[in-house]
C-alpha cells in the first residue's frame, strides 16, 4: 500500500454508532446515546466479535481507530490489547460523554479521565484525543445537556468577543497543559498525545490553535469546502499546529445509496469519493472517515463492503499509493489573505461564544460578505455554513416519510429524491485565513488583502498598511481604522481601500483582478497548486490537476 515514496496522511475510520454494538461493550452501546439523534438506538447489524471486526478494519487499510471512550470505561482495555495485537492505533474521543455525562463542573464537557488516558498511553496505541465538535457545543450549549446552559468551555454571558474569545483560550490552554502534566509526571512524552479539536462549523479555528490544540476539519458535513478548508489551514500556519481531517459522512442529502438513517449518510458515493481526494490534497498528518457504519454491514457471519466501502478501500489501496504527496499542510501560501478576528458567527447571529446575551453586528458579519465576493457570489452574503436561512435539508423528507424501525435501506430513498444541497465546488483563488494577529513571516507576500471582523491589533494594522506601501491591494473595514487611515491612497502599485462594506462597488472593483476563474478552486502549498473543477454540471463531485508554480 506505500509502494512510492513521498507524504502521506495516516488514514484512519471511526467505530460504530448505529449498524453494530461496540464489539468490546455491547451492554454500555444499549445503555447509552452513540450519536445526536436524541434517543438511544438499537443496532442495526448483529454483534461482530473484535477479531472479525478488526480484520474487517485491516482489510480496509486502517492505521488508526477512532474510538469514543465510554464514560464508565466499558471495554476499554479489551480493545487496547486487541488494537494492539494489530497494529491499529487508537484516538479516543469525549463525544459519548458529552452526550451522556458526566459533565465538568459548569460545562457540558466530558473530558476523558486521567487514568483513562494513561492505560492508553501505557498500551502504546494512544496517538490523540479527539474533543467532538466543541466549537459547536460552545456557541450551542444546549445541544445535549439541557438542565442549564453551560457552554462547553466556560460561560461567556456578558462578555465582549474578545474576552470571550479570551476566557475560551484560557479554558483550553489549561485542558492542554494537564493532559500534558499528567503525560510528564508518570515519565512520559508531554506532546505525545495531542488535543485534536474537530469543527463542523468554520469558526474558533484561530482561538484552539493559539491555545495550543491540533486542529481537525470535517469535510462535506453541511460546509462550504473552500472556506472551511482555507481557515483551517491559515490557523495552522498561523499557529504552526498539526492539521488533521475528518470527512463526515452525516449530512443534508438523501439518493439511491446504501443508507442507515436519515442523513446517514448524507452523500453520494460520487462526492464521498472526491472529497476524500479533496482532503488528501490538502496534505494533513490524519485523514479519516466517520463513521465505519456506512462502509460495512454485518449479517452475523461475514463483513460485506457496501458502496461507500469500496470507495473507501479503491481510495486507500490505490490512489494513495499512487499519488504521492511532495507538500505539507504547513507548505500552504496565500495569494489572498483574508484578516478577521475570532467572533464566532457562522449565521447564527446570536449566542456568539456561547454568550446568550450577545447579537451579531455588521462588523462580526463582515466575514460573509468576504466569502460571497471572493467565492464570485457562490457563497452566500449571510453566512458560513448551511446551517442558515435558505438551505431546506433532503434528509427532513427521509425522515419524514420513513420510520426508524425500517432502517438501513439497501438502496436508499424508494422515492424521487429532492435536489441535492450539498456540492464541493466553491471557487476560491488560493485564500487563507489569519486571524487579528497575524504577524508578518505567517502571512506570506498575498498580492490582496482583506481585513474584517470586529478588531484587529495595532501590530498587524501597521503591518498591513506597509505592505499596501510596498504593493498590495489591501480592502480593509472602515470602523477597524483611526481616522487618519480612513481615505484611500495609492502607494505606486499598492492600493489601500477603506470600505464600509465588501460587497460595495469600490471593493468589488479592487478584488475583481485577483479573484482568478468562476471555473476553479485553486489552494497553493510551495510551488505545488492544487486546482480543483467541477466534474458534474452542480459541483457535485471534482477533477483535480497538480501545477508546479515558479
Amino acid at each position: 500500500m506505500r509502494a512510492n515514496a513521498g507524504i502521506h496522511p495516516k488514514l484512519g475510520l471511526q467505530g460504530p454508532v448505529l449498524a453494530w454494538q461496540d464489539p468490546w461493550a455491547k451492554e454500555a452501546s444499549d445503555r447509552l446515546m452513540r450519536t445526536g439523534t436524541g434517543m438511544v438506538t438499537p443496532s442495526q447489524d448483529p454483534l461482530p466479535d473484535p477479531p472479525s471486526y478488526l480484520a474487517a478494519l485491516k482489510e480496509l487499510g486502517t492505521q488508526f481507530y477512532v474510538h469514543h471512550t465510554f464514560p464508565d470505561g466499558s471495554g476499554q482495555a479489551d480493545m487496547l490489547q486487541d488494537l494492539l495485537q494489530t497494529g491499529i492505533e487508537v484516538c479516543l474521543g469525549n463525544e459519548y460523554g458529552n452526550i451522556n455525562g458526566p459533565f465538568v463542573q459548569g460545562t457540558n464537557r466530558y473530558d476523558i479521565p486521567d487514568e483513562t488516558i494513561l492505560e492508553a498511553y501505557r498500551s502504546g496505541q494512544l496517538m490523540g484525543l479527539l474533543y467532538d465538535e466543541p466549537e459547536h457545543l460552545q456557541m450551542n450549549a444546549g445541544q445535549y445537556r439541557k438542565d442549564g446552559w453551560f457552554p462547553h468551555w466556560g460561560d461567556t454571558d456578558g462578555l465582549g468577543a474578545a474576552q470571550s474569545e479570551a476566557r475560551v483560550a484560557a479554558a483550553v490552554t489549561r485542558r492542554v497543559n494537564h493532559v500534558r502534566d499528567v503525560l510528564l509526571k508518570n515519565g512520559y512524552d508531554p506532546h505525545a498525545v495531542p488535543l485534536v479539536s474537530e469543527h463542523v462549523f468554520p469558526v474558533l479555528f484561530h482561538t484552539k490553535a493559539r491555545a495550543g490544540m491540533t486542529l481537525c476539519p470535517k469535510i462535506m458535513k453541511e460546509s462550504f469546502q473552500s472556506l472551511q478548508l482555507s481557515t483551517a489551514l491559515g490557523a495552522a500556519k498561523q499557529y504552526g499546529r498539526s492539521m488533521w481531517i475528518c470527512a463526515d459522512l452525516w449530512g443534508p442529502d438523501i439518493g439511491p445509496w446504501f443508507t442507515r438513517t436519515s442523513g446517514f449518510p448524507g452523500h453520494s458515493p460520487a462526492e464521498y469519493a472526491s472529497a476524500l481526494r479533496m482532503g488528501y490534497y490538502m496534505s494533513p498528518s490524519h485523514l479519516f472517515t466517520e463513521n465505519v457504519d456506512v462502509l460495512l454491514s454485518y449479517d452475523g457471519s461475514r463483513f460485506s463492503q457496501t458502496e461507500f466501502g469500496d470507495v473507501w478501500e479503491q481510495f486507500v489501496k490505490e490512489f494513495v499509493p499512487n499519488h504521492p504527496l511532495t507538500w505539507r499542510h504547513s507548505d500552504a501560501a496565500a495569494d489572498i489573505a483574508v484578516i478577521h478576528a475570532e467572533d464566532s458567527n457562522y449565521g447564527q447571529n446570536a449566542r456568539l461564544f456561547g454568550n446568550r446575551n450577545s447579537a451579531s453586528t455588521e462588523a462580526d458579519s463582515s466575514i460573509f460578505a468576504i466569502w460571497h465576493l471572493l467565492s464570485h457570489g457562490t457563497i452566500p452574503s449571510h453566512g458560513s455554513c448551511m446551517h442558515i436561512p435558505g438551505f431546506a435539508f433532503p434528509r427532513h423528507e427521509l425522515k419524514s416519510r420513513v420510520p426508524f424501525e425500517q432502517f438501513p435501506l439497501k438502496h436508499g430513498a424508494d422515492f424521487p429524491a429532492p435536489q441535492p444541497v450539498h456540492p464541493l465546488f466553491y471557487p476560491v483563488h488560493n485564500a487563507l485565513v489569519y486571524d487579528e494577529t497575524v504577524q508578518a513571516e505567517e502571512l506570506g507576500d498575498p498580492k490582496l488583502i482583506l481585513a474584517g471582523g470586529s478588531r484587529i491589533s495595532t501590530e498587524t494594522l501597521q503591518l498591513i498598511r506597509r505592505r499596501a506601501e510596498g504593493g498590495a491591494t489591501v480592502v480593509i473595514g472602515t470602523w477597524l481604522l483611526p481616522e487618519a487611515w480612513q481615505e484611500a491612497r495609492v502607494f505606486g502599485e499598492g492600493l489601500w481601500l477603506p470600505v464600509r462594506g465588501f460587497l460595495d462597488d469600490d471593493a468589488r472593483e479592487a478584488v475583481s483582478p485577483f479573484l482568478g476563474s468562476q471555473d476553479v478552486w485553486v489552494q497553493r502549498f510551495g510551488s505545488n497548486e492544487v486546482r480543483m473543477y467541477k466534474q458534474d454540471a452542480g459541483g457535485f463531485t471534482l477533477d483535480f490537476e497538480i501545477v508546479s508554480r515558479p
